[in-house]
Formats: structure tokens, sequence, C-alpha cells
């Protein structure tokens, strides 16, 4: 919906090129402010809940290699990159082999990175693309697809 909208149209004409969206009317300057705010107030508040959830601050939990990097990544290489809905696959995947492997200790990160490695070989747009290829569908259509008729 956002997409579509007038902001939305607003912002992937500046993407696009801002030379061209400022002639057509678009206020470049208060629309990137807008944008830099919302996303600032959106990453303090996932920082706050994160902190609430650790209990402390300090530089080991806020720069963790596990938590920020590692995860994130495997999360978005096993559902699949460029979708909605890879990432939420991708995550659901994660916290049940999270639960399933908690008790091999750190045996489970290797088993993670193996896993990764197989689902990079065997569907490079990982799992959701993979599905999204063969079956034709998507949950969260993000942009039009002309298809051409003979």
């Amino acid at each position: 919906m956002l997409l579509r909208s007038k902001i939305g149209l607003a912002l992937t004409a500046i993407r696009d090129s801002e030379i061209a969206s400022s002639s057509l009317g678009v206020k470049i300057e208060p629309v990137k402010f807008a944008v830099y705010i919302l996303v600032a107030a959106a990453t303090a508040m996932v920082g706050a809940l994160i902190f609430l959830q650790k209990l402390r601050i300090s530089p080991d939990a806020a720069f963790s290699v596990n938590d920020w990097t590692a995860f994130v990544i495997f999360i978005v290489v096993i559902g699949g990159i460029g979708t909605i809905e890879g990432p939420i696959i991708g995550t659901i995947i994660y916290f049940l082999l999270r639960e399933f492997l908690a008790d091999l200790g750190s045996t489970y990160l290797m088993i993670l990175g193996a896993l990764a490695i197989i689902i990079m070989l065997a569907a490079p747009k990982g799992i959701w693309g993979y599905i999204a290829q063969r079956y034709n569908i998507s949950l969260f259509p993000t942009g039009y697809r002309v298809h051409w008729k003979d």
C-alpha cells in the first residue's frame, strides 16, 4: 500500500532519478528528511527493545558478531534475499533449529553453517525463492510483473 501511495511513488521516483523526480514536482529534501527521521526512530526503538531483552548495555552486547551478523545473514540466506517472505521463512527455520539443536552447545553453529552452504548450493535464491519460482506464488507482491501474450 505504501509503494502505491503518493509518498511511495515519490520515494520510487527519488530512488530512480532525483533530477527527473524534482522536474516532476517531487520535493526531494522534505521527503528524504522524513524518511531519515522515520528510519532513525524505528532503529532507536529496535535498539531499545534489544537492550531491554539483554538487560545490560555494554560494547559486547551491542556489537556481538553472533547476534548481529552471523544469525541475520543466516536467516536471510536460508529464507531468500530480495523478498519479504524470505526473511520470515528464514526466521521461523532459524528459531526451530535453535530450539531443536540447543542441547548440542556450540556445535549447532557448525550445523547452521553447513545447512546454509547446502541451501546456497541447492537453491541460490533461498527456500522462499525456490518455492516462489517452482509454484509461481507471491504472498506479498511488491512489484508488477508484465506477462506478454504471444
